[in-house]
């Protein structure tokens, strides 16, 4: 599996260099994938097995381990991301960070570098990163029904080379016939938001669902 993670990442930096746009090769059935993030990758809001995770896996055929901790900030998701990975033995892993640190009024340059931090930590790791954009905080954005995304993930994505999937959280937690709260999808929001997900893997050529 090491190997095989090694390969993944190589293939990443070779298709990397060709272009703008960010092209894999499909992975098989049975990879493992981490879902890294806070109470949005674990479930919050949705019942035992409604999360995006358990929906991402019966979508793609992956073993998506589901690391998700509710509550928790980028900055202190950058002391787990090691283990987490060396735990699972994950060939990809899928970020979904950043919510909690808008909550608590960190700036967002600083966000910026933890979700760096997270990135560099996973290529060192041998594992390839996908990065899910969140939204910016905006109370107006919120009640209206029109969140966007945080400009930092598509700044990252283009700095660190990293597969994007954006404008889904916000559409999301846009709709409240999606959401279990302000901040949360409920069960339909989750299986929209894995759907959305497997989506952007699939045209990145990671999924094949022929």
């Amino acid at each position: 599996m090491r190997l095989y993670r090694f390969v993944v990442v190589l293939l990443f930096a070779a298709l990397s260099a060709c272009g703008d746009s960010l092209r894999f090769e499909p992975l098989p059935a049975g990879t493992v994938v981490l879902a890294f993030g806070d109470s949005v990758t674990y479930g919050t809001g949705a019942g035992r097995g409604e999360d995006f995770p358990s929906r991402l896996a019966e979508l793609t055929g992956w073993h998506v381990r589901n690391a998700g901790v509710p509550g928790e900030t980028a900055r202190a998701a950058t002391a787990r991301i090691a283990d987490a990975l060396a735990e699972t033995g994950a060939a990809i892993v899928i970020v979904e960070l950043g919510g909690n640190d808008f909550l608590q009024r960190r700036s967002a340059a600083d966000v910026k570098e933890d979700l760096r931090t997270i990135i560099r930590s996973a290529r060192d790791a041998g594992v390839m990163p996908v990065l899910v954009s969140v939204p910016q905080l905006s109370i107006l954005g919120a009640v209206t029904g029109r969140l966007t995304d945080s400009p930092i993930y598509a700044e990252l994505a283009e700095e660190e080379r990293v597969l994007l999937v954006e404008e889904v959280f916000a559409d999301v937690l846009s709709d409240a016939s999606l959401r279990a709260d302000p901040i949360h999808p409920n069960a339909q929001g989750y299986r929209v938001l894995a759907t959305r997900i497997a989506e952007a893997l699939e045209r990145a050529g990671l999924l094949d669902r022929r």
